[in-house]
Parts: C-alpha cells; sequence; structure tokens
C-alpha cells in the first residue's frame, strides 16, 4: 500500500474540513485512506522549526508523495529530496519564494494549488478602507517567522501609503502575543486592523475574531472562516479548494 506523507506547520484542529477537502479529492483519483493508500501525518503543532525534522522523517520512511499543505512546510520537503513527488497547498506565489521556475511549467518534483492571498493584502487594506474611511491609522498584524513576512510587510507600506494611511506593523508568532497586539492598538490609535495570510493565524481565526469583537476593532483576514467566527470581512480565495486541488493531484502522482 502508497504511503502519503503530510506534512502541516499548524495543529490538526483547525483543519479538519481542509483535510477533508483533501481526502475528496484523493478518492476523485480512486485512493481513499486505509483502503488502498496509508497517510502519514506529521504537524508541527505552530513549531516551525520542527519541519526540517518532520520532512527528513517523512522522506526517510519512503513516502511516495509529501503533500507540503503550506509554504514552510513544502520548503522543508523541497529541502529533503529531489526525486520524490511533493505537492503544495499555500497562499502565495510558488515561483516568488523559489519552490518552482514558472506557474506553467513547474518542472522538477514539485506541483500543486495556491490560493494567491498573499498577494491579496493590498486589496484587503483598500476594501477595509472603503468600508471605515475615517480611520486613518490601521494595524497590520504579520507573523515576523513566516517566510514571507518582509515581502508582506514591504507591499502593505506601498499600499498604506498609496491610500494616505498611516500603517502600523505588529507582529505575533505565538497565541500568547495575540492579548498584547490587541491591547496595543487602543493606545496606537488604530481603527482598523488587516490581518495577514499565515498557517498559525489561519489555525486561530475564529480567537482572532473574537479579539476583534472583544477590542471592537473593525477587521480583515483571508478566509471566510473569520468572517463566520464574528470578524468583520474576509478576502481571499478558497484554501478548501486549494486542499481539494492538492489531494487530486497527489492522487495522480506517480507511485
Amino acid at each position: 500500500m502508497p504511503v502519503i506523507g503530510f506534512l502541516n506547520t499548524a495543529s490538526p484542529g483547525p483543519y479538519t474540513a481542509r483535510v477533508r477537502a483533501f481526502h475528496q479529492g484523493l478518492s476523485e483519483t480512486g485512493h481513499v485512506e486505509g483502503r488502498n493508500v496509508a497517510i502519514a501525518y506529521r504537524w508541527a503543532e505552530g513549531q516551525s522549526e520542527r519541519l526540517p525534522e518532520l520532512a527528513a522523517d517523512l522522506v526517510g520512511q519512503r513516502v511516495s508523495v509529501v503533500t507540503g499543505a503550506n509554504i514552510a512546510a513544502a520548503l522543508a520537503a523541497k529541502a529533503m529530496t529531489t526525486t520524490t513527488p511533493i505537492v503544495f497547498a499555500i497562499s502565495v506565489d510558488p515561483v516568488e519564494v523559489g519552490l518552482v521556475p514558472s506557474l506553467n511549467r513547474p518542472g522538477g518534483n514539485i506541483t500543486g494549488a495556491t490560493t494567491l492571498s498573499a498577494e491579496l493584502g493590498p486589496k484587503r487594506l483598500e476594501l477595509l478602507h472603503e468600508v471605515i474611511p475615517a480611520a486613518s491609522n490601521v494595524a497590520f498584524l504579520v507573523n515576523p517567522t513566516a517566510p514571507i513576512a518582509e515581502s508582506l510587510t514591504r507591499d502593505m507600506q506601498e499600499a498604506a501609503r498609496a491610500l494616505g494611511l498611516q500603517l502600523h506593523i505588529l507582529h505575533a508568532s505565538t497565541e500568547h502575543d495575540f492579548d498584547t497586539v490587541f491591547a496595543a492598538l487602543p493606545g496606537l490609535n488604530a481603527g482598523a486592523l488587516v490581518i495577514s495570510t499565515d498557517p498559525f493565524f489561519n489555525s486561530q481565526s475564529e480567537r482572532l475574531a473574537h479579539l476583534a469583537s472583544r477590542y471592537a476593532v473593525p477587521a480583515i483576514f483571508s478566509y471566510r472562516e473569520f468572517a463566520a467566527a464574528g470578524g468583520l470581512m474576509s478576502y481571499g480565495g478558497s484554501f478548501t479548494e486549494a486542499y481539494h486541488l492538492a489531494g487530486i493531484y497527489t492522487g495522480h502522482s506517480q507511485w
């Protein structure tokens, strides 16, 4: 029975719907977990520094394919093998971060699906500004440990200047940072908040929505789970569909 390695930075709980979509994609290629394929799950539980070790473990087990279910996981898998097929489900441009040389001809052993949500950060700021035009001070929450933290911040700063807004950069990389960040918003006179795309933030959508409500700050995030949990707005591609496509691509991998 072939074994699929499933690698993710976060914890499994918040990703239940996405893993279900991944299974659905697999089933559309005739592969069902426990029947004709096994899946070795490796969750870093928010500790991205564990990803190289977890990726090496999967490659060492000679899995048939590795599904890197976010950018850090996909990069960790790429660093470990040039032969085992890798399928990614990410929110950024895979060319920009060095996963593949081009979108239409990825080449090598890597392919996958992306929502391109990271590239939509400036658009989220623009939409929030249209809804809350009186908010001239806006905060931007970013995970400083993310591989694309610098480019996300740079793009948002340029967008804020174009809109004539003052942008405050706030950092969070652990759950303990959230309360500190939201408590700082009144002192910054921040009238709105943009939350960047990040696997860790994705897994904390409900908590971020509840904090935004508690501190009465209008906020926008990438995915609908945030708005469904009480956040003001969301704007971005469907990560559920990205996982669905990743399941299809994984099922079509040669093993």
